[in-house]
């Protein structure tokens, strides 16, 4: 069957990749979207998670994305402009600068299908659409010392270009650039 990406929608949301042995699906993840978003009952936060949706969509256009491997769901990324992402604004290693695009969450859910390509597949896919729509650049908070999170690894970014513009000892900012300003 091989490997694809779909947009994620809110038909396929519940279908998103588990993280942990968990219940629910990363795209039910209100993490970045709400500050404090609690313990939610799944039809609530599938809910909310729908209702996030339909707003960034509406006012920016696709904003997640699922790998399938073999039919089965095993990667998920998620991005948009930090407005939509107020959990960001936490984070020691400074805001989201105003011309980029967060990407809040890339990652493979099973570790026995990571280090294959799969997660480098994801994030090309995302800046080639990023690129396209005409966005300046691209940030992540990546994760020093464990690939096991969902925000990626700092080597996967840095090997696609990325390169570290505030260091924190745990979740360093990056920043990749599409567009160069001119003077």
């Amino acid at each position: 069957m091989g490997v694809w990406i779909e947009e994620l929608t809110e038909a396929n949301l519940p279908g998103a990749p588990q993280w942990g042995g968990g219940s629910r699906g990363y795209g039910w993840c209100l993490y970045w979207q709400e500050p404090d978003p609690g313990e939610a009952a799944e039809g609530e936060a599938l809910a909310r998670k729908r209702a996030w949706l339909r707003q960034v969509r509406g006012e920016w256009g696709g904003c997640d994305k699922i790998l399938y491997q073999d039919g089965e769901p095993i990667g998920y990324a998620q991005y948009a402009p930090a407005r939509f992402l107020p959990t960001a604004a936490e984070y020691p290693a400074g805001p989201v600068s105003g011309d980029a695009v967060l990407l809040a969450c890339l990652f493979i859910a099973a570790p026995d299908r990571r280090r294959r390509g799969l997660g480098s597949l994801l994030l090309s896919k995302i800046t080639e659409e990023l690129r396209r729509r005409g966005i300046a650049a691209v940030e992540t908070y990546a994760r020093r010392g464990s690939p096991d999170n969902p925000s990626g690894p700092v080597g996967l970014y840095i090997k696609h270009g990325f390169r570290v513009i505030q260091e924190d000892p745990e979740f360093p900012r990056l920043r990749l650039e599409f567009l160069r300003r001119t003077c």
